[in-house]
């Protein structure tokens, strides 16, 4: 094929995977085929990762792998052609620093592995335009500060489901920000076989992941360790726990649900006698230490947290930290805010009174409706009207098929109604109404008498209904 389609020397091509492992290669080899989707350069000796190492755009690359390689450089354009690439492996080698704007050119990924380097320093603009990265590994690096920056405001990696910092230099840990974390991604949190400092918001932090069974707190439980000031090794985290001198004690957590606008006080219940100092950590990480506060939270004097006109961005853990002459303590309560608008009771009982009016008022109109209404011919009747015979009657149900009575003549037998004795009306029903006739004078029949125009019958009833 041509040479945009050919496969490179010491490496094996199957569809869009291009395999070069184990190839003994110092640099990218080229050309690389333009429909590579998976490059994998893993345990070669591509010790620099240049500008050029890609001289033509490869658009459908997604996966890079360049680990076990003692890379040592990585230009900070080096994935300018690369930009739908969405897992990228740079582990196991040489790294030392990640430098400013390193992966900005990576708007997709996704993945990002970067344990087992010598990193030492991460540069504050290194992780920016990772608006997709959901998993970062930087364990067994030299990290000695806990970058909580990538994490504050969430707006630098947005979907930062893991984060993995294990196996690092890192002595200290943001505590009370690390509960303001989101959930998912304070779940997923990897801190063992650092060296970390014993203290109670330590302990509490690690417990409370054991309480929740997490992973990253149940798999390593043996790894996750800190230094005592008079210890010469390392001890278990969740070994504090009444010991002295920090006689640690777990925290206790509760749960809270409020509404849009509410006002709700968060109890610092303590078992703790003789209490020395209380103050409250927001969501946020801010300290509420004095009396009255500022803003919409306001610390009581009995210890309680008081917040006012709730919104959204109120939810959250809230931690009460408590110190005695002995003991600490901490109380976690999570707070959960509606974001709706709760009715009063009042409301309530008016709106199911509100209804039941209603429906009483229905039944009485129907009742009304069925059996106050005025029959129309009782009303309507002239006076000089004179009854319709009984014996006869044209209000007779034209599907009547009981005969007629005698017609009054002697000796004639009586007939019944038909169709031709009005004539069909409208809608092919036949008239019965009419001006009334005078009675015969003579003859040897009786003339019928037309009914009423106002009188009612059932055209579907067996028996004459006469009015």
């Amino acid at each position: 094929g041509s040479a945009s389609g050919s496969c490179p020397p010491r490496c094996v091509c199957a569809s869009n995977i291009l395999s070069c492992s184990q190839a003994v290669l110092s640099s990218v080899p080229a050309p690389l085929p333009r429909f590579t989707a998976v490059l994998d350069l893993s345990h070669n000796n591509v010790t620099r990762l240049r500008a050029d190492w890609a001289p033509g755009r490869l658009a459908h690359l997604h996966a890079l792998l360049l680990s076990h390689n003692g890379l040592s450089f990585v230009s900070t354009e080096a994935f300018a052609h690369v930009p739908h690439l969405r897992h990228l492996d740079l582990s196991s080698n040489r790294l030392r620093a990640l430098e400013e704007n390193l992966f900005s050119d990576l708007a997709e990924l996704e993945v990002l592995l970067l344990y087992n380097n010598e990193i030492s320093a991460v540069d504050r603009t290194a992780f920016d335009n990772l608006g997709r990265l959901r998993k970062l590994y930087l364990g067994q690096n030299r990290i000695a500060r806990f970058p909580l920056e990538l994490l504050r405001d969430g707006s630098r990696l947005p979907q930062l489901a893991l984060l993995d910092l294990s196996a690092n230099r890192l002595r200290s840990l943001p505590v009370g920000e690390l509960q303001a974390l989101p959930a998912w991604l304070r779940d997923r949190l990897y801190l063992h076989g650092n060296p970390l400092a014993c203290d109670c918001p330590l302990f509490q932090l690690v417990a409370r992941g054991r309480r929740r069974r997490l992973s990253a707190v149940m798999d390593f439980q043996e790894e996750l360790r800190c230094l005592l000031p008079a210890a010469a090794a390392p001890v278990g985290i969740l070994a504090l726990a009444g010991r002295q001198p920090l006689n640690c004690s777990e925290a206790r957590e509760a749960v809270l649900e409020a509404h849009l606008g509410d006002t709700v006080t968060l109890g610092c219940d303590t078992r703790l006698r003789g209490v020395r100092s209380r103050h409250w950590v927001t969501p946020g990480g801010e300290r509420v230490l004095e009396e009255g506060g500022n803003g919409s939270a306001a610390l009581l004097a009995n210890g309680s947290l008081q917040l006012r006109a709730l919104r959204p961005e109120d939810a959250g853990t809230y931690a009460c930290w408590v110190g005695g002459p002995l003991l600490n303590e901490t109380l976690y309560v999570e707070l959960l805010v509606h974001n709706f608008t709760l009715h009063g009771p009042h409301d309530t009982l008016n709106t199911a009174y509100t209804t039941l009016v209603g429906c009483i008022l229905s039944v009485v109109l129907v009742l009304i409706y069925l059996y106050l209404t005025p029959c129309r011919c009782c009303c309507c009747r002239g006076a000089d009207k004179p009854p319709a015979p009984r014996d006869d009657s044209i209000n007779s149900s034209v599907l009547s098929t009981t005969p007629n009575h005698a017609a009054g003549v002697p000796g004639e037998p009586s007939r019944s109604h038909s169709a031709s004795a009005t004539g069909p009306g409208q809608n092919g029903r036949f008239k019965v109404g009419g001006t009334p006739q005078p009675p015969p004078r003579h003859g040897p029949k009786v003339q019928r008498k037309v009914s009423d125009p106002d009188s009612v019958s059932s055209v579907f009833s067996d028996t004459p209904i006469v009015v």
